[in-house]
Protein backbone atom coordinates (compact mmCIF):
# COMPACT_ATOMS: atom_id res chain seq x y z
CA UNK A 1 0.00 0.00 0.00
CA UNK A 2 1.34 3.52 1.13
CA UNK A 3 0.39 3.80 -3.08
CA UNK A 4 0.31 7.97 -4.61
CA UNK A 5 -0.17 8.87 -8.32
CA UNK A 6 3.81 9.00 -7.79
CA UNK A 7 4.39 5.52 -7.52
CA UNK A 8 1.65 4.63 -10.23
CA UNK A 9 4.17 6.12 -12.32
CA UNK A 10 7.29 4.92 -11.46
CA UNK A 11 5.79 0.84 -11.24
CA UNK A 12 7.34 -1.05 -14.04
CA UNK A 13 4.50 -2.60 -16.50
CA UNK A 14 5.80 -6.46 -17.27
CA UNK A 15 3.76 -8.90 -19.46
CA UNK A 16 4.29 -11.89 -18.11
CA UNK A 17 6.86 -14.67 -18.61
CA UNK A 18 5.27 -18.44 -17.65
CA UNK A 19 7.59 -19.82 -14.89
CA UNK A 20 6.55 -22.11 -12.54
CA UNK A 21 7.77 -21.89 -8.87
CA UNK A 22 10.37 -24.03 -7.45
CA UNK A 23 10.16 -27.61 -6.71
CA UNK A 24 7.43 -27.79 -3.68
CA UNK A 25 9.60 -30.31 -2.01
CA UNK A 26 12.22 -28.14 -1.34
CA UNK A 27 9.79 -26.16 0.94
CA UNK A 28 9.12 -26.23 4.71
CA UNK A 29 5.56 -25.39 6.24
CA UNK A 30 6.70 -22.89 9.17
CA UNK A 31 3.57 -20.80 9.96
CA UNK A 32 -0.24 -20.86 8.16
CA UNK A 33 -3.56 -20.28 9.12
CA UNK A 34 -6.42 -22.51 7.52
CA UNK A 35 -9.42 -20.52 8.88
CA UNK A 36 -10.90 -23.19 9.90
CA UNK A 37 -12.12 -22.26 13.48
CA UNK A 38 -15.27 -20.09 12.91
CA UNK A 39 -15.88 -17.15 14.55
CA UNK A 40 -12.99 -13.65 14.84
CA UNK A 41 -9.75 -14.45 13.23
CA UNK A 42 -7.50 -16.06 15.70
CA UNK A 43 -5.99 -13.86 17.97
CA UNK A 44 -2.70 -15.59 18.55
CA UNK A 45 -2.14 -14.92 14.85
CA UNK A 46 -3.90 -11.61 13.97
CA UNK A 47 -3.89 -8.26 15.45
CA UNK A 48 -5.96 -5.16 13.34
CA UNK A 49 -5.28 -1.84 11.97
CA UNK A 50 -7.85 0.68 13.53
CA UNK A 51 -9.10 3.30 12.02
CA UNK A 52 -8.54 5.80 9.11
CA UNK A 53 -5.15 4.85 8.30
CA UNK A 54 -3.57 5.56 4.77
CA UNK A 55 -3.56 6.80 1.93
CA UNK A 56 -7.06 8.85 2.32
CA UNK A 57 -8.79 5.26 1.97
CA UNK A 58 -12.41 6.01 2.67
CA UNK A 59 -12.88 2.94 4.39
CA UNK A 60 -12.78 2.77 8.62
CA UNK A 61 -11.06 -0.33 10.00
CA UNK A 62 -12.49 -1.68 12.33
CA UNK A 63 -11.35 -4.27 15.46
CA UNK A 64 -12.67 -7.41 16.32
CA UNK A 65 -16.37 -6.85 14.48
CA UNK A 66 -17.73 -10.20 12.81
CA UNK A 67 -19.44 -7.82 9.95
CA UNK A 68 -15.92 -6.82 8.53
CA UNK A 69 -14.03 -9.84 9.75
CA UNK A 70 -15.37 -12.94 10.28
CA UNK A 71 -13.92 -16.87 9.59
CA UNK A 72 -16.66 -19.55 8.50
CA UNK A 73 -16.96 -22.80 6.58
CA UNK A 74 -13.25 -22.44 6.16
CA UNK A 75 -12.40 -19.49 4.88
CA UNK A 76 -11.44 -15.79 6.20
CA UNK A 77 -14.07 -13.25 4.89
CA UNK A 78 -12.98 -9.59 5.22
CA UNK A 79 -15.92 -7.42 4.42
CA UNK A 80 -16.18 -3.92 3.36
CA UNK A 81 -19.70 -2.14 4.00
CA UNK A 82 -21.30 0.55 3.49
CA UNK A 83 -22.27 1.99 6.54
CA UNK A 84 -22.03 4.80 8.85
CA UNK A 85 -19.62 4.43 11.86
CA UNK A 86 -18.62 6.52 14.53
CA UNK A 87 -15.03 7.30 13.79
CA UNK A 88 -12.41 7.53 17.47
CA UNK A 89 -10.19 9.34 16.08
CA UNK A 90 -12.61 12.68 15.72
CA UNK A 91 -11.27 15.82 16.48
CA UNK A 92 -13.46 19.05 16.49
CA UNK A 93 -12.47 21.64 13.55
CA UNK A 94 -9.36 19.25 12.85
CA UNK A 95 -8.46 19.77 8.98
CA UNK A 96 -6.84 16.18 8.93
CA UNK A 97 -8.55 13.61 6.60
CA UNK A 98 -8.54 11.13 9.39
CA UNK A 99 -9.68 12.95 12.16
CA UNK A 100 -12.23 15.89 10.81
CA UNK A 101 -15.08 13.41 10.43
CA UNK A 102 -17.02 12.47 12.93
CA UNK A 103 -18.89 9.40 11.31
CA UNK A 104 -17.20 7.43 8.20
CA UNK A 105 -19.21 5.90 5.39
CA UNK A 106 -17.75 3.01 5.05
CA UNK A 107 -16.20 -0.51 6.94
CA UNK A 108 -13.50 -3.02 6.77
CA UNK A 109 -10.82 -4.32 8.10
CA UNK A 110 -7.29 -5.11 7.83
CA UNK A 111 -5.65 -8.10 9.93
CA UNK A 112 -2.10 -8.19 10.30
CA UNK A 113 0.52 -10.59 11.89
CA UNK A 114 2.81 -7.34 13.48
CA UNK A 115 3.86 -8.74 16.96
CA UNK A 116 2.21 -12.16 16.29
CA UNK A 117 4.87 -13.52 14.08
CA UNK A 118 7.18 -12.20 11.34
CA UNK A 119 9.24 -13.85 9.09
CA UNK A 120 12.85 -13.29 7.04
CA UNK A 121 12.82 -14.88 3.43
CA UNK A 122 10.76 -18.10 2.22
CA UNK A 123 8.03 -18.17 0.29
CA UNK A 124 4.76 -16.45 1.01
CA UNK A 125 1.48 -17.84 -0.25
CA UNK A 126 -2.43 -16.72 -0.47
CA UNK A 127 -5.25 -18.51 -1.81
CA UNK A 128 -8.07 -15.93 -2.31
CA UNK A 129 -10.63 -14.53 -3.82
CA UNK A 130 -10.89 -10.74 -5.17
CA UNK A 131 -14.02 -8.00 -4.82
CA UNK A 132 -14.44 -6.23 -7.75
CA UNK A 133 -16.20 -2.86 -8.75
CA UNK A 134 -15.35 0.34 -8.87
CA UNK A 135 -13.47 1.88 -6.21
CA UNK A 136 -12.19 -1.85 -4.19
CA UNK A 137 -8.61 -2.23 -3.34
CA UNK A 138 -7.66 -5.21 -1.61
CA UNK A 139 -4.16 -6.09 -0.57
CA UNK A 140 -2.11 -8.84 0.57
CA UNK A 141 1.27 -7.51 1.88
CA UNK A 142 4.21 -7.19 3.86
CA UNK A 143 6.15 -4.53 5.93
CA UNK A 144 9.33 -4.50 7.79
CA UNK A 145 9.37 -4.78 11.50
CA UNK A 146 11.59 -1.59 11.78
CA UNK A 147 8.27 0.32 10.55
CA UNK A 148 7.90 1.92 13.88
CA UNK A 149 11.25 2.73 13.76
CA UNK A 150 12.44 3.50 10.85
CA UNK A 151 9.63 4.66 9.42
CA UNK A 152 7.67 3.58 5.35
CA UNK A 153 9.50 3.46 2.98
CA UNK A 154 12.95 2.91 4.19
CA UNK A 155 11.76 0.11 6.48
CA UNK A 156 10.81 -1.88 3.16
CA UNK A 157 7.48 -3.24 1.89
CA UNK A 158 6.39 -6.02 -0.11
CA UNK A 159 3.16 -6.34 -2.15
CA UNK A 160 2.08 -10.02 -2.82
CA UNK A 161 -1.34 -8.52 -4.48
CA UNK A 162 -2.82 -5.17 -4.63
CA UNK A 163 -6.08 -5.34 -7.02
CA UNK A 164 -7.75 -2.38 -7.99
CA UNK A 165 -11.62 -2.28 -9.24
CA UNK A 166 -10.94 0.28 -12.02
CA UNK A 167 -8.29 -2.17 -13.67
CA UNK A 168 -10.19 -5.13 -13.69
CA UNK A 169 -8.03 -7.36 -15.42
CA UNK A 170 -4.98 -6.75 -13.79
CA UNK A 171 -2.73 -7.79 -10.41
CA UNK A 172 -0.03 -5.73 -9.30
CA UNK A 173 3.10 -6.87 -7.18
CA UNK A 174 5.52 -4.13 -6.34
CA UNK A 175 8.44 -3.69 -3.69
CA UNK A 176 8.80 -0.01 -1.86
CA UNK A 177 11.97 1.26 -0.20
CA UNK A 178 14.14 4.41 0.32
CA UNK A 179 17.39 5.14 -1.30
CA UNK A 180 19.22 8.54 0.24
CA UNK A 181 16.25 9.18 2.78
CA UNK A 182 13.91 9.01 -0.86
CA UNK A 183 10.89 6.77 -2.26
CA UNK A 184 11.87 3.96 -4.32
CA UNK A 185 8.88 1.59 -6.06
CA UNK A 186 9.65 -1.04 -8.74
CA UNK A 187 7.11 -3.54 -9.68
CA UNK A 188 5.36 -6.02 -12.58
CA UNK A 189 1.68 -6.34 -13.47
CA UNK A 190 -0.08 -9.59 -14.74
CA UNK A 191 -2.66 -9.56 -17.20
CA UNK A 192 -5.37 -12.17 -16.61
CA UNK A 193 -9.20 -11.66 -17.38
CA UNK A 194 -11.57 -11.37 -14.53
CA UNK A 195 -9.40 -12.22 -11.88
CA UNK A 196 -12.41 -11.65 -9.22
CA UNK A 197 -13.67 -14.61 -11.05
CA UNK A 198 -12.16 -17.54 -9.07
CA UNK A 199 -9.67 -18.17 -6.28
CA UNK A 200 -6.47 -18.31 -7.22
CA UNK A 201 -2.74 -18.32 -5.77
CA UNK A 202 -0.79 -15.17 -4.74
CA UNK A 203 2.86 -15.84 -3.85
CA UNK A 204 6.25 -14.55 -3.38
CA UNK A 205 9.42 -16.54 -2.76
CA UNK A 206 12.06 -14.75 -1.53
CA UNK A 207 15.39 -14.85 -0.27
CA UNK A 208 18.87 -12.56 0.47
CA UNK A 209 19.21 -12.25 -3.88
CA UNK A 210 15.68 -11.60 -4.80
CA UNK A 211 11.95 -11.71 -4.67
CA UNK A 212 10.12 -13.15 -7.23
CA UNK A 213 6.25 -12.27 -7.46
CA UNK A 214 3.57 -15.11 -9.07
CA UNK A 215 0.15 -15.18 -10.12
CA UNK A 216 -0.91 -18.87 -9.62
CA UNK A 217 2.63 -20.23 -10.09
CA UNK A 218 3.31 -18.18 -13.03
CA UNK A 219 6.17 -15.64 -12.08
CA UNK A 220 5.77 -12.56 -13.72
CA UNK A 221 7.92 -10.18 -11.88
CA UNK A 222 11.61 -10.35 -9.96
CA UNK A 223 13.04 -7.95 -7.66
CA UNK A 224 16.93 -7.80 -7.21
CA UNK A 225 17.43 -7.22 -3.67
CA UNK A 226 20.71 -5.26 -3.72
CA UNK A 227 19.33 -2.72 -5.49
CA UNK A 228 17.65 -1.42 -2.45
CA UNK A 229 21.21 -1.68 -0.70
CA UNK A 230 22.58 1.10 1.21
CA UNK A 231 25.37 1.39 3.54
CA UNK A 232 25.36 -1.65 5.80
CA UNK A 233 21.53 -1.80 5.43
CA UNK A 234 18.84 -3.58 3.04
CA UNK A 235 15.39 -3.92 4.22
CA UNK A 236 14.72 -7.08 2.52
CA UNK A 237 17.43 -8.91 4.57
CA UNK A 238 15.14 -8.12 7.32
CA UNK A 239 12.22 -9.99 8.64
CA UNK A 240 8.53 -8.39 7.73
CA UNK A 241 5.32 -9.32 9.32
CA UNK A 242 1.89 -9.86 6.85
CA UNK A 243 -1.08 -7.79 6.54
CA UNK A 244 -3.82 -8.64 4.42
CA UNK A 245 -6.90 -5.68 4.25
CA UNK A 246 -10.23 -4.53 2.05
CA UNK A 247 -9.13 -0.71 1.05
CA UNK A 248 -11.96 1.40 -0.83
CA UNK A 249 -11.00 4.89 -2.93
CA UNK A 250 -8.22 6.62 -2.00
CA UNK A 251 -5.48 7.89 -3.96
CA UNK A 252 -5.54 4.75 -6.31
CA UNK A 253 -8.63 3.41 -5.52
CA UNK A 254 -10.75 6.33 -7.17
CA UNK A 255 -14.04 7.04 -7.32
CA UNK A 256 -16.31 4.75 -5.40
CA UNK A 257 -19.45 2.31 -6.84
CA UNK A 258 -21.78 2.51 -3.75
CA UNK A 259 -24.11 0.30 -5.44
CA UNK A 260 -21.44 -2.94 -5.84
CA UNK A 261 -21.47 -3.25 -1.95
CA UNK A 262 -20.94 -4.77 0.39
CA UNK A 263 -18.36 -7.07 -1.15
CA UNK A 264 -16.18 -9.47 0.72
CA UNK A 265 -12.41 -10.63 -0.06
CA UNK A 266 -12.85 -14.20 0.96
CA UNK A 267 -8.77 -16.19 1.91
CA UNK A 268 -9.08 -19.75 2.22
CA UNK A 269 -5.36 -20.00 3.20
CA UNK A 270 -2.10 -18.38 4.01
CA UNK A 271 0.48 -20.46 4.30
CA UNK A 272 4.36 -19.54 4.83
CA UNK A 273 7.21 -21.85 3.94
CA UNK A 274 10.96 -21.49 4.14
CA UNK A 275 13.82 -23.38 2.55
CA UNK A 276 14.82 -27.09 3.56
CA UNK A 277 18.29 -26.69 3.98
Amino acid sequence: MNLELLLLMSTIIILPTITKADNPDEWKLIWCDEFNNNGLPDPTKWNYEYGFVRNEEKQYYTRERMENARVENGLLIIECRKEKFKNHMFKLGSNSWKTKLEYADYTAASIITKNKFSVKYGRIEVKAKLPHGQGVWPAIWMLGDSHDTKGWPTCGEIDIMEFVGKEPGTIHGTVHFAINGKHKSKGGKFYTEKPFDDFHIYAIEWNSEEINFFFDENKYFSFNVSEADEENYNPFREPFYILMNFAIGGTWGGKIDDNILPQQFIIDYIRVYQKIK
